[in-house]
């Protein structure tokens, strides 16, 4: 009883949402659970001229000495405009970053936070990453914004994390999560072990498909959501889309597995990847179609890629 009616005050705390308050362009603080909080993204497609390349989720936790965030945001100005929605809810300068990984859309904001922050924390291949393509990404940003993204200086992390570590941040227990190359290189997800809230960046997702890759690695993505669950985390929290919960990572790992043992299966056959597409629909669309906003274009690109990965 105890444990339902914390989960129950929880999701109170989300549907309320009685401490959000309106910044700038939407850039709303929504209340999560005690001195948890996130600033979820209206858009979730690709950057454009309209959404000034904001379309990706930052969370933040409020300790007795600091904020530690986790992600900054596509570009210096939504980096100002998280500093801004924080400070709505705390007065307490953001201590710590966390880089969830190297897609610019979750670090290009690190430089709006350099002059309180103590560290800036992410995996060595999520840094290598980033300082092989972040010129080109904030490149590829202004461009496709039409330059509405503003000027961008490039902040890289100035800590590198080990696997499984375990951290204290202003009396807050931490641990990381390594998902082993899942999403992209050097992915990491962030446990309250506490509170039992899981900060997932791309790795995890709520409404809408798994974020599959070119550059991930899908057994290893399946094996992070199966340890995931495990964990049983009360809240979810996603690099796009809502707040969910742990029933969300099971979905989705079962969805991958089934349409990656199909692949395997079909491809070690002969058969051509159009084909294979319309086999896994058949199968999988009954179930799974209403679960996600975006089925039917991403399983297509779901079946694609994991075809092309047996080549």
């Amino acid at each position: 009883m105890k444990k339902l009616l914390s989960i129950l005050s929880v999701f109170l705390l989300i549907t309320q949402n009685s401490m959000a308050r309106n910044i700038k362009s939407d850039f709303v603080v929504t209340a999560i659970a005690e001195n948890v909080y996130s600033i979820i993204s209206p858009s979730i497609g690709l950057p454009t001229p309209e959404n000034k390349g904001w379309n990706s989720n930052v969370h933040f936790v409020v300790t007795k000495t600091g904020v530690l965030l986790f992600d900054t945001g596509s570009s210096e100005a939504i980096g100002n405009n998280i500093k801004k929605a924080i400070k709505t809810v705390t007065d307490l300068p953001v201590r710590w970053v966390i880089n969830s990984h190297s897609h610019a859309d979750h670090w290009l904001g690190n430089a709006a936070f350099t002059d309180t922050v103590v560290e800036i924390i992410a995996s060595e291949k999520t840094v290598l990453t980033m300082k092989k393509y972040g010129r080109d990404d904030v490149e590829f940003y202004e461009k496709v914004t039409q330059g509405t993204i503003g000027s961008t200086q490039l902040k890289y992390p100035n800590f590198l994390l080990g696997q499984r570590q375990k951290r204290n941040f202003g009396g807050v227990d931490v641990e990381f999560i390594f998902s082993n190359d899942a999403h992209s290189p050097g992915d990491i997800l962030m446990w309250l072990p506490k509170q039992k809230i899981i900060f997932g960046g791309d790795v995890l997702s709520s409404d809408w498909m798994p974020m599959l890759t070119d550059h991930g690695n899908v057994p290893n993505l399946i094996d992070t959501l199966h340890k995931i669950a495990k964990l049983n985390p009360y809240i979810v929290l996603t690099g796009h889309g809502k707040a969910t919960t742990a029933e969300a990572i099971t979905r989705d790992a079962e969805l991958l597995s089934s349409v990656w043992e199909q692949v395997l299966t079909d491809h070690t056959s002969g058969i051509n990847p159009n084909e294979i597409l319309l086999r896994v629909k058949a199968d999988l669309a009954p179930k799974y179609k209403s679960l996600y906003q975006d089925f039917e274009n991403e399983i297509e690109r779901h079946v694609k890629l994991m075809y092309s990965f047996q080549q």
